[in-house]
This record gives C-alpha cells, structure tokens and sequence, in this order.
C-alpha cells in the first residue's frame, strides 16, 4: 500500500481552447496546484507529465515545459507518461513510486491535452491509435467505431440495451450541470438522449451522439507528497487501494462483452482496501462511452454479467442512489482531453472526500473510488481514496 497523499490540485475548465495553448494550459494548473498545497516550486521533488498527443500537436517531449512558466523547477527530473486514456492515473502512480522508493519528498503531477486543434477526421485517426491498428484502424467512426462493435456484441448477447445507455447519458448530463469544470453543463434529459434525431444521429453501431464522451482540451495538476510531510500540510487525502491491471491490446483475444482486466483490478483494489462496494460513497468511473459505464458496472460487481442495465435502471447510480456514480457529470458532460482525464478523477475523488466539491457533493462522502481506463479496458486502474483528516 502506497503510503504518498495527494496535497494539493487545480483543475482548468474543460473545453475548446481556441485562445489558450498547451503550454499555458499545463503551467496554469501547476502554479495553482503548488499553492493550493501552500509549498513553493523549490519544494517540488520531481515532476510526472501525463500526455497522450499522439499527433495531436506537433510539440511533443513536454517534461521540461513547465519549467518555461515555473523557473524554480529547472534541474528537477521530469518525464513524460503515457498509457493511452489511463495517461492521467499513469503518471499519478508514477509519481506514488517515485515517493514510496523515497526518491521525492513532494511530486507534481500534471495531466493535459490539447484535442481540437486538428478537424474531427484527424483526431479520428489519432485516436485510433489507441487501439491494435492491425486488425481495428479501419473501424468506422474512429474509437466510436471500436465501442459500437462492443455495444453491438453486447446487445447481440444480451438484448437491446439502448434504454440503458439513455440513462446513463441523461444521469451523467444532470449530474454535468453542477460542474463548474464541465465541457457541456446541458441537461438533455432521457427522451432527447433516447431519441435518434438530426441533433442526435447514430455514430457508430447502436451509439447515439449522446452515447460518446466529448473531444475537449483541459489541465489538472495535483501535489502529491510523503506521508511525513502531509501531517503539516492543510488537506492530505490517502490511497487506501491503488492497483493497475493491464489485458491483451486486441479485442479479438478477449471477450469483448466483459471487461476482465477491470474486473480483476477492482477485486485487487477492494482487497487491498479491506472494503466492499458498499462501503463506498461514490465512483468516478471512466464512461468514454454509455456502453463502458454499463460494462463497469458489471466489472466492478454491481451486476452480474448481462444485467448492467438493472443497476441504472434502478437508480442505484443516481446522485442519491446506493452507489452514486460519476457525480461530476463524468466524461460524458466534463468532457475526455486523454492525458488530464485519469488526473481529473483523481481530483474530484480527493474533494469530494475532502468535502470540497461544491455542488458536486456526495454528503458525508468518505470513500471514494477512482476507475481510469486505456483502450477499450486494456490499462485498467483503481484507485480508493479517503480523506486522511
């Protein structure tokens, strides 16, 4: 068990960008995370960048950009991490090795992309990257097109799901419009995300517009230090699980209706944690698309196999549910900038533990559970944070 606490954050609006570059982006949300955990730039130890690009900017090796917005931290080690849409929680773990090894005292962790400066083919095919090219790059509609087939596999197997989804949108939606950093902050309501229409086309297999995450630029940063030094600190939140799992990259090796890594990831962390679900106040789980929430729910044990639906359909995911799932509007409304996503959930687990997640919050939430995914449930990683106060 991982004995770093995360100290401080700063989370940018998420969105299109058009007037503000990567590099302002990432040195924004560091200088503010620094302060929020009331140290200085020479208090920082090493520095983890969490980046995807993939193409989408020319600039790439970012390790050292920061220093051109925070002087104090040149000559301190830095480096890049990259695990696909698990980018953010990548280098948050990163960062949890190099303070357990005793390597910093205090680690900066910066998650960001900047998506929208290509047109929508072009971040189509970056984003395929993600995927074993091989057998999937030519999958119609970009990544979409990889999730319609799970949907489509899914709804072969078990029945038409597209009610479910609807939920799912519609619930994450709501949920959005009390995120001061959310892309989109629109409650579409469950018959405009049910409904295919010209506002809401299908977009590959049985997914509708509102069944995809949105294509966003954003930055999060988080302070994380050594349990010694958060004693002394003004908010220290604690990992009481943080396990990853990685699966086979191809779809075709593995059953594309279950997501076996995540499943297997979220028995180790719950162990590890010494908890059950029920013990936990919310997640924020990685909903790239409705068909992934569904499948999470299942993976992380809330239904059996083929029955995800009844956990939405029930209501159990609501805000005032059993398990409150993706209170901040998840992916879906916040929006999916690939290198900030994984570092996002991290920060709004923290205050919604620390109690300080505004409208967003979860009464008396004390567990929290943070669920990041690569791929299609290739790099899978749970993470169960609590307030340390």
């Amino acid at each position: 068990m991982t004995t770093a606490q995360i100290t401080g954050w700063n989370h940018s609006k998420f969105g299109k960008m058009d007037n503000l570059d990567a590099e302002t982006m990432l040195g924004d949300v560091a200088e503010a995370a620094i302060r929020h955990a009331e140290l200085e730039p020479k208090d920082i130890d090493a520095v983890f960048v969490g980046t995807f690009n993939g193409g989408f900017l020319y600039q790439d090796f970012p390790s050292s950009l920061v220093f051109n917005r925070i002087p104090a931290l040149r000559f301190k080690p830095a480096v890049r991490v990259e695990n696909a849409c698990a980018t953010g929680s990548a280098a948050v773990y990163a960062a949890l090795d190099a303070i357990d090894a005793g390597r910093a005292r205090h680690a900066l962790v910066i998650g960001y992309e900047k998506m929208t400066e290509l047109p929508m083919p072009e971040i189509s095919k970056v984003l395929l990257k993600c995927s074993y090219t091989s057998e999937e790059a030519g999958a119609p509609g970009g990544f979409a097109g990889i999730f319609g087939r799970i949907a489509q596999a899914y709804f072969d197997r078990y029945g038409d799901q597209s009610d479910a989804l609807a939920r799912i949108s519609a619930k994450n939606h709501r949920n959005g419009t009390q995120n001061p950093y959310a892309h989109l902050r629109k409650d579409f309501g469950y018959d405009f995300c049910r409904t295919v229409s010209e506002k809401n086309p299908l977009v590959a297999g049985p997914l509708r517009r509102t069944d995809c995450s949105l294509v966003s630029d954003g930055a999060v940063a988080l302070v994380l230090s050594c349990a010694e030094a958060a004693r002394g600190m003004p908010r220290a939140v604690k990992f009481r699980a943080a396990q990853q799992i990685n699966d086979y990259l191809p779809l075709s090796r593995r059953d594309p209706t279950f997501f076996e890594g995540a499943q297997l990831t979220w028995q180790k962390a719950l162990e590890e944690a010494g908890v059950t679900l029920r013990d936990l106040s919310l997640v924020e789980t990685h909903d790239c698309f409705t068909i992934a929430e569904l499948l999470e729910y299942e993976a992380m044990g809330l239904a059996p196999r083929g029955q995800g639906a009844n956990v939405i359909n029930e209501g159990l995911t609501e805000k005032d549910g059993m398990l409150p799932i993706n209170p901040s509007g998840g992916l879906k409304s916040r929006g999916h900038p690939i290198g900030a996503t994984g570092a996002s959930m991290h920060v709004l687990a923290a205050m919604q533990v620390t109690g300080e997640a505004g409208d967003m919050q979860i009464p008396s939430a004390r567990l929290a559970g943070v669920f990041n995914m690569g791929g299609a449930a290739v790099a899978n990683y749970v993470s169960i944070l609590e307030s340390a106060r």
